[in-house]
């Protein structure tokens, strides 16, 4: 049986805390990680890719329909175009999240987890400059942290390799405001049963320890201008706004 749907993004926007709402749905049979990483695995020939290797990654005995989330993947190069050639009737998930809180957020768990030493204020400035030195090229999995916030480049290329009836996007203050509404409306997307009220809850909250520094108003002001055609992209596409 093939996979369904994806949560396709965003990292930081509340996925986690989605697939954990999903989790207890009867009708959904979830990956056992949260994260399967299949089609940015680059080591993968996606000439003749292997998916019993993906389909591995589920209980071969669970009934519902099968879902995962893995947030790389709206970002990661050739992602949806490998999703479409397995599944060209995958529904797709997408929560979004402010950009300049996700991108905070982001450098928070780079930084608590020692993958990044540098400011914030340096990394979304002359930080960005690392991604030039990247494989591929222009990309990063942990220092992305300005990249992965153009929402309107990153759903313009989504909607040019699926219909628009084929994308759920939400944002992820509207599941932690109201998770049943939200759910509800995954639900009908899905084609699944409404499901009873769950307990709202919030999932891998930013680590309590010292990270040196605060999220200033300059380094906010700056997102904002940096982000401000890409926002205006992602309004004429999809009607949500932030900031």
């Amino acid at each position: 049986m093939k996979v369904g749907f994806i949560i396709i993004g965003v990292q930081k926007g509340g996925t986690t805390a989605l697939f954990d709402y999903l989790s207890e749905d009867p009708a959904i049979a979830l990956s056992r990680a949260k994260e399967t990483h299949f089609f940015d695995d680059e080591s993968i020939d996606w000439e003749q890719p292997d998916y019993e290797r993906y389909h591995a990654q589920f209980d071969a005995d669970s009934e519902g329909l099968r879902g995962e989330a893995t947030p790389i993947y709206i970002y990661w190069p050739g992602c949806l175009e490998r999703i479409a050639a397995y599944n060209p009737a995958m529904r797709l998930i997408l929560i979004l999240r402010d950009p300049v809180e996700r991108a905070w957020s982001h450098w928070r768990m780079e930084y608590a987890r020692g993958a990044e030493a540098r400011p914030f204020s340096w990394c979304i400035r002359q930080g960005r400059g690392r991604l030039l030195d990247a494989e591929p090229w222009g990309y990063h999995r942990e220092f992305s942290y300005v990249e992965r916030g153009y929402y309107g480049e990153q759903v313009e290329r989504l909607f040019a390799v699926f219909p628009r009836e084929q994308v759920l996007i939400l944002k992820s203050d509207d599941l932690k405001a109201a998770p049943d509404d939200v759910l509800t409306e995954i639900s009908r997307f899905l084609g699944v049963p409404s499901r009873a009220p769950v307990v709202p809850r919030e999932v891998h909250v930013g680590r309590n320890m010292d990270y040196g520094e605060n999220l200033e108003a300059e380094d906010v002001a700056f997102l904002r201008r940096l982000y401000a055609r890409d926002m205006a992209r992602l309004k004429d596409l999809t009607g949500v706004t932030f900031g």
